[in-house]
């Protein structure tokens, strides 16, 4: 069981006392990234364990988290699990401007429910089908499902960047992350690199329709794969790699 520590130090960014984190977690999991992103955005220290999904959970993991899954949060001994509920949890904890905790007052109560309406919109709307494109393996296929995930993208989420951007490029008008891109900026940022040819994964004719019919979607997200708090823990070319050899595998099962 190897642990290693960020280089993140000292206290939280609101100045509040810092906390002893172990965060759990396997950097190719994209539920497990949003918790990376929170932690560096609120820019606070952890301790890592990285937790092997490739095989079945040793039993010290499964006392901490009966289901297995990652993230999970060790946060001065209390366990907290499930990526929504950590992210919320850590903007709760250590409440700042752009990551803002939901009860401080009505305006931040009204904000983090637009924050959720737009997370819910992204992840039950638009990510089945940019799932259903990592899992196409024919080029047609490939193509079909781009079609399918321009027109939800354009339907369902291009609607909600209904702010003025010169305040600022992300949710809100905010000049910093946040929990609105915390909790989509890891599928984000896969969307946005599978789509590169050099990987096969998405139709490389989806980021030029992106562009041309969801512009506002598109100026965001570009903005938002090259925040520090999106990338530090992304090796996009393995993961890139693993995504496509793990579906090719499922796709070569499924005929036999």
């Amino acid at each position: 069981m190897a642990t290693a520590a960020t280089t993140t130090n000292g206290t939280a960014t609101n100045g509040s006392a810092t906390p002893d984190i172990t965060l759990y977690t396997n950097h190719a999991c994209p539920w497990a990234h949003r918790a990376h992103i929170a932690l560096k955005e609120l820019g606070l220290p952890y301790k890592e364990e990285i937790i092997d999904l490739d095989r079945p959970r040793d039993p010290w993991y499964l006392k901490i988290n009966p289901r297995g899954l990652v993230p999970s949060i060790n946060y001065n001994g209390h366990i907290i699990t499930e990526s929504a509920t950590v992210t919320q949890f850590l903007a709760d904890a250590h409440p700042s401007q752009h990551l803002l905790p939901t009860s401080a007052s009505e305006s931040n109560a009204l904000f983090r429910a637009r924050v959720a309406f737009f997370v819910d919109t992204f992840i039950s709307k638009a990510l089945p089908q940019i799932f259903d494109g990592w899992k196409a393996q024919e080029e047609d296929a490939k193509d079909a499902v781009a079609d399918e995930i321009v027109s939800v993208v354009v339907k369902e989420v291009e609607p909600l960047f209904d702010w003025d951007t010169k305040t600022g490029p992300y949710f809100g008008g905010s000049d910093k992350p946040t929990l609105a891109e915390v909790q989509t900026g890891p599928f984000v940022l896969r969307l946005i690199a599978f789509t590169k040819p050099e990987y096969g994964i998405l139709s490389p004719k989806l980021a030029g329709l992106l562009k041309e019919k969801a512009p506002k979607f598109t100026a965001w997200a570009t903005k938002l794969v090259e925040e520090e708090s999106v990338t530090y823990i992304w090796d996009e070319k393995l993961i890139a790699t693993r995504t496509k050899e793990r579906f090719a595998k499922l796709a070569a099962a499924a005929k036999v």
